[in-house]
């Protein structure tokens, strides 16, 4: 799987997550400590976020990394 696709999965399973939870991009972001912008360009899959951003968004939806990044669908 490439970076692309790792991105992709990622931008999604934060978007599908965000609606579950009936979060506006803004009261994520203010939750994980980002701004609404970065937020949306995750969402829209134009900046791959770090580590510790991942991390907050996970904590800000009440979700483990893994549900955000599903191991099964990246290893190679």
């Amino acid at each position: 799987m490439d970076r692309n696709e790792i991105i992709k999965i990622f931008a999604e399973n934060v978007r599908a997550e965000r609606a579950r939870k009936r979060l506006s991009q803004e009261t994520l972001a203010e939750k994980a400590d980002i701004t609404p912008e970065y937020l949306a360009r995750i969402e829209k899959e134009k900046y791959s976020p770090s580590l510790v951003v991942i991390v907050k968004l996970a904590a800000a939806l009440g979700v483990g990394v893994d549900k955000l990044i599903p191991t099964e669908k990246i290893l190679l």
